[in-house]
């Protein structure tokens, strides 16, 4: 029979790990062939809202009255967890620098504007640092990375959360400052421009061997980017408001502060239901198995009970007759 083909659009946080699930399902099923677009969250809000994608993904999730409002009706389901860093290219400094978060804060204002200020240099003694002009580099698009960092920034710094806010695109303050596309066009700026500093998924730095910082978390301890530090901001996840939990900025002394979850959208009333079961199943079998290659692109798997609750969402995924096109467990 011909190849089914299944269509998502949206965001670039979790295309690493995306990808590797889709190239490792065809070999289980060859008969269906996913195809995502890395778009940003706001473009794949606007094509699953649209009806043009089978299923949409988004870092920023969706509260009750957006989901209703979306024509079609609108479920959301977490489907992993990651982690963004702070991202730089100072030659001389390859990695290591530690930011404070409120000093993050003030460079993305645009407040910090050399990289041998007395605030960077007093937190990295020994450290050379240039007397270069930073570079900031945002993303251009509307981005759910862009919601969990300035959701961060909001928390760390007042003047953030009165001047600039939390969304998936902002008005960024500094006049030094340039845009990307995806993360991957803030990987390729940030690469590029000598003084840069961008924030990108994890995923994309580390495949780009591109310098990260060490950040200051909410127990005031400079942590690097793991394994360990993005388990520890995932464990602090309570998950009892159904699938709306922001993992910025938690308490855990060991705990990564800026990590998210990401989200696929798929509407509740499907009208080529086909597709539908298949997008169901296809997140069902990376539930399932997809939990140590998430691990090894350094995202953090879904714990259990998330999985049931995303479950349980999905019996609500129908046809237009009103039957389920999820054919469970």
């Amino acid at each position: 029979s011909a190849e089914m083909l299944v269509n998502g659009a949206g965001a670039t946080f979790p295309y690493p790990i995306y990808s590797k699930w889709f190239s490792e399902y065809a070999k289980i099923d060859p008969s269906v062939k996913f195809n995502y677009q890395s778009i940003g969250s706001g473009g794949g809000i606007k094509q699953i809202t649209a009806g043009t994608v089978d299923f949409g993904a988004s870092d920023k999730f969706l509260t009750d009255a957006e989901l209703k409002a979306a024509p079609g009706k609108l479920i959301h389901i977490p489907t992993v967890m990651g982690a963004v860093v702070v991202t730089y290219n100072l030659p001389g400094v390859a990695k290591g620098l530690k930011l404070k978060s409120e000093d993050v804060a003030d460079i993305f204002l645009g407040k910090i504007t050399k990289w041998n200020d007395k605030r960077i240099a007093d937190d990295n003694p020994g450290v050379k640092l240039p007397n270069d002009p930073i570079i900031v580099v945002h993303r251009s698009d509307g981005s759910g990375t862009t919601f969990i960092f300035t959701n961060y920034l909001s928390k760390v710094s007042d003047e953030w959360k009165s001047k600039v806010g939390e969304g998936t695109a902002v008005q960024w303050a500094g006049a030094n400052s340039t845009g990307g596309k995806g993360n991957e066009g803030v990987s390729a700026f940030v690469q590029r421009l000598n003084g840069a500093i961008g924030y990108v998924e994890y995923a994309y730095a580390k495949q780009n061997k591109m310098s990260y910082a060490v950040m200051q978390n909410a127990a005031g301890n400079f942590v690097s980017p793991d394994d360990a530090t993005f388990k520890a901001a995932a464990a602090g996840a309570e998950w009892k408001n159904g699938f709306y939990e922001i993992l910025t900025n938690q308490k855990g002394k060991d705990a990564w502060p800026i990590s998210g979850a990401t989200f696929i959208l798929v509407q509740k009333t499907q009208d080529k239901p086909a597709q539908g079961a298949e997008v169901l199943k296809f997140f069902e079998w990376a539930y399932k198995n997809g939990g140590k290659m998430a691990e090894d692109l350094d995202y953090v798997a879904m714990p259990d009970a998330v999985v049931k609750l995303a479950h349980s969402a999905w019996g609500n995924v129908k046809d237009a007759s009103g039957k389920s096109v999820w054919a469970g467990k």
